[in-house]
């Protein structure tokens, strides 16, 4: 979103419905090539064996446990840059990122001594730990004889390292707190749940419209290969 003119509830949530309603609707016509579903087979997760999900319910089902989708907004900051979603369950690991990938350079200098960049990452890790991490380019030392060498190296900011003397409040505590003293800052306003909701029931609406079923991936595995087919045909792929 854009900056708020202040960090009152209004301000702070008027410019949050103003990227929602600029979301891109993804139709029954795009929804196959914009959204993949999964369900999780059998597996092993942390080297434990794990049951696949119809198992565990005992029952059949076609409620999906992954989703993997692209979305675009169509507003003038962020029109032609790709956003890549993914979230599911029995995962190799539980966490939470946002993967912010800058563009390549248009021209490298270093091609010609055998240089292969690689566009600069910046790491948001929300869960379990806070973490930024920016990787960027770097030059391997050593003589250039046998031609230069790059390699992606970080830079680490790790909040729980930085701010290891003070207490962190866990986010439902955090939230309480709010209600207790009246600030709605982080809390969803009415409009933006219902812009939020009618995008994704379009995308329901799309599966059910086509017959997109849930497609099976093994537990302890990042998801269907279908799931990296929607990046790779952009010319993307997941940071993994």
């Amino acid at each position: 979103m854009e900056p708020p003119s202040s960090l009152n509830p209004q301000a702070v949530r008027n410019e949050k419905i103003k990227v929602l309603s600029s979301l891109r609707p993804i139709t029954p016509q795009t929804v196959e090539q914009l959204t993949v579903s999964g369900q999780y087979l059998d597996g092993a997760v942390g080297g434990k064996p794990v049951k696949g999900y119809l198992e565990e319910l005992g029952a059949p089902s076609d409620t999906e446990t992954f989703v993997a989708l692209r979305a675009d907004i169509d507003n003038w900051r962020w029109s032609g840059v790709p956003f890549y979603l993914r979230t599911g369950k029995r995962l190799p690991t539980r966490y939470s990122e946002i993967i912010i990938q800058f563009r390549c350079v248009p021209h490298s200098i270093f091609k010609a001594l055998g240089g292969v960049l690689s566009p600069n990452k910046l790491v948001i890790r929300l869960q379990p730990e806070e973490n930024i991490r920016l990787l960027v380019m770097a030059k391997e030392p050593g003589l250039e004889r046998d031609g230069l060498r790059l390699r992606q190296v970080p830079l680490d900011l790790s909040l729980t390292t930085a701010f290891a003397g003070l207490r962190r409040r866990i986010a439902y505590e955090r939230l309480m707190l709010d209600i207790l003293s009246g600030s709605q800052t982080l809390f969803v306003r009415r409009d933006e749940v219902e812009a939020a909701w009618s995008w994704i029931d379009s995308i329901l609406s799309g599966w059910r419209s086509i017959g997109m079923h849930p497609r099976a991936y093994a537990a302890g595995t990042w998801g269907p290969s279908a799931a990296v087919a929607l990046t790779e045909r952009h010319g993307h792929s997941w940071h993994e």
